[in-house]
Parts: C-alpha cells; sequence; structure tokens
C-alpha cells in the first residue's frame, strides 16, 4: 500500500512542476461541451500523472478527466483529475487541487484506496494524502477530525448546491443552516482537508462527480470521518452529491437532507 501512495505522490509532483510553469502566465482555454473550461496544463499534467503511475504500474488502468478512460476494467484503476478547480487556475486564484485515486475492483466489489489531493499554490502548497489502513496526513503531520458531537458547536460548509437548492430538500438545508453554529463555503478540494484536519465538521455538496472527490474519500476516511451520496448510499463512479462528517454528526444532520431527490440528474462538478 505505502508503494501505491509513494508512487501517487510523485505523480501529485510530476504536474506540479507543470502547474507552476503555466499558473499566471499566458495561455490558450478551450471549453469541453459541459462548458467547463480546459488548458493545456491540464492535459500535459494528466499526461505526466500517467507517465510516472503507468511506468510503476503497467497493468493498472485509467480514468482520466481530460484523457478519458484506458483499461478501465483492470483490477487496479487510477482516477486521475489533474487540475480539479481548472476555472480558478484560469483566473489566477488558488482553489484547485490535483486529485490522483486508486480504485480496486475485485469484480464483486469496488473500493478506492488510496488518495492524493495536491493544491501547490494554495498557502505556500498543501498536499493532503492517505492510504488505507496508514492514516492520512496533511504537509507530512498526521490529521484527525474533529470531536464535534454537538450541531450547535458544528461548523458546516456547503459546497456547490444548485440542484440541491432545487430540490424538495432545499427547506430543510435552511433549517439545518440555522441549527449550526456556522455555516462556510469553501468548497473544492479546501473544505475536505479542513475537514479531514478537524476544522470544520460537515460537508454537504451536490453537483460534483467522483474524480473531484475520490482522492478525498480516502483522505477523509483514514482521518477519521465519513463520506456518503446525500442519500447514504456509498461513494461509486456516478457519484454526484456528497454528506460528509467528522464520523459523529452523521445521525445528527442525515434528517435535513431525507428529502434529497435522488432521481434528479446532478451537473458535473
Amino acid at each position: 500500500m505505502q508503494h501505491f501512495l509513494d508512487t501517487a505522490i510523485e505523480a501529485a509532483r510530476a504536474a506540479e512542476v507543470i502547474i507552476r510553469r503555466y499558473y499566471l502566465g499566458e495561455f490558450d482555454v478551450e471549453h469541453k461541451a459541459d462548458a467547463s473550461p480546459v488548458t493545456v496544463a491540464d492535459v500535459e499534467c494528466e499526461r505526466a500523472i500517467k507517465q510516472v503511475l503507468s511506468s510503476a504500474f503497467p497493468d493498472h488502468g485509467f480514468y482520466g478527466e481530460e484523457l478519458g478512460r484506458e483499461s478501465a476494467d483492470a483490477e487496479f484503476v487510477w482516477l486521475i483529475d489533474p487540475i480539479d478547480g481548472t476555472k480558478s487556475f484560469v483566473r489566477g486564484y488558488p482553489f484547485f487541487s490535483t486529485q490522483i485515486a486508486l480504485l480496486h475492483n475485485t469484480g464483486a466489489t469496488r473500493e478506492l484506496i488510496v488518495g492524493v489531493s495536491n493544491a501547490p499554490m494554495f498557502d505556500g502548497g498543501q498536499m493532503a494524502c492517505a492510504a488505507k489502513g496508514l492514516g492520512a496526513r496533511l504537509n507530512g503531520e498526521p490529521i484527525a477530525t474533529a470531536t464535534t458531537e454537538r450541531l450547535d458547536k458544528a461548523s458546516l460548509s456547503l459546497g456547490n448546491i444548485a440542484s440541491l437548492g432545487a430540490s424538495p430538500a432545499w427547506p430543510s438545508i435552511g433549517e439545518l443552516v440555522g441549527r449550526v453554529h456556522r455555516i462556510r463555503g469553501y468548497g473544492d478540494f479546501y473544505h475536505y482537508h479542513l475537514l479531514a484536519s478537524g476544522r470544520i465538521d460537515a460537508i454537504v455538496e451536490s453537483d460534483l462527480n467522483i474524480l473531484d472527490i475520490a482522492a478525498l474519500t480516502v483522505i477523509l476516511r483514514e482521518a477519521g470521518g465519513d463520506i456518503t451520496e446525500l442519500g447514504g448510499a456509498a461513494i461509486d463512479l456516478d457519484t454526484r452529491t456528497v454528506l460528509a462528517t467528522n464520523g459523529r454528526l452523521r445521525g445528527l444532520i442525515e434528517p435535513f437532507v431525507a428529502n434529497w431527490d435522488e432521481t434528479r440528474d446532478a451537473p458535473r462538478g
């Protein structure tokens, strides 16, 4: 497991070199079918990540944000979002990260077992990483979720919530906002780093995809937290929503998202 993690970190650092070269520079921006931006940096980063990983693990498959799927039915598949937060990258502010996760596919089950989330331009650089059974770290230091057990003491972050806001659950989300101690909207990688390191207590989010949160799922679980879809289903390749907590608040928050309409198609994050 450690070898998988070490190689994922090496791949993230390879992408970081490319990110630093392009950040705040001039580059062309194209738009995909869903109107989300993509740059030459996104593509170069994903190629660099794949090069590192495929050299170490030639039998592994890939599911990448920019380059698509390759041997996606392999026992081990790497999930890659080279620049999660391209809009931030393009506009020159540091709320973006490289997300790399490893999925173990046994045929009967799929399990995320390694996660690296690297935000090289944020606050001097912030890397969170974890592997199953090895705990979670932030910039090399062990991290754990907070011990908060009461809603009136909890800090809640709302991420992308467009679909949630249009759902039957929205009135109860408003009630939840009035019950917690503090409400924030950190978004992207950052509120997951905060949750895993004990600085906020829960996250509610819609309008994302698995590549946005696969690595963060491993990191949060290894830090002592829990994460599912809003309806309680396990995180999987078709995940579009998240309820994540410090591992102590789930039972208190779940009733407020119980009316989430799981038949609604949330757009990609």
